[in-house]
């Protein structure tokens, strides 16, 4: 059984969840399954930053362009959860499913930002329950016709 046989994804919005699915598209021959997940951050008492259905409709879309991506080639769950402590919901998501581990496409930001954030990243790879696994940026122009058609890329001289 391989490492990265079932995977939970966290992703943050559209664009993680594209660059995320794009970044697992080397790694497909190891992938069996696929838990995406969304966290919506609750506040514990704090206005939430939009209106929650709005969240769960936007959340939908990101989890979606997933299982849009990979879906044909393996198993993808979506899973929308709330937590007032993302790292920690993404956690007891890769748990509750019986995760072999949890495979995540850091994201930009200056340290003031991570710092005023929270830095899931940091919280998710600092005291593990199960593997981390930080995948890199890939060049889609270095990928395999059949990565590029995965990763939902063009064929060459289209």
């Amino acid at each position: 059984m391989s490492l990265l046989n079932h995977v939970v994804v966290p992703v943050a919005n559209e664009t993680d969840a594209t660059v995320t699915a794009t970044a697992l598209t080397p790694h497909m021959s190891d992938i069996r399954r696929i838990t995406v997940v969304h966290v919506i951050e609750k506040g514990g008492g704090v206005v939430d930053k939009a209106p929650m259905e709005k969240r769960q409709a936007d959340a939908r879309e990101f989890l979606s362009a997933v299982e849009s991506r990979l879906g044909d080639e393996v198993v993808v769950e979506r899973r929308l959860e709330f937590g007032t402590n993302v790292a920690e919901t993404i956690v007891d998501t890769a748990l509750d499913v019986s995760a072999t581990a949890i495979a995540f496409r850091p994201r930009g930001g200056n340290r003031l930002a991570r710092l005023l954030s929270g830095d899931t990243a940091a919280r998710l790879v600092t005291a593990p329950k199960l593997p981390v696994v930080s995948l890199h940026a890939v060049d889609e122009t270095r990928l395999s016709l059949n990565d590029r058609k995965r990763a939902g890329g063009t064929e060459v001289g289209e």
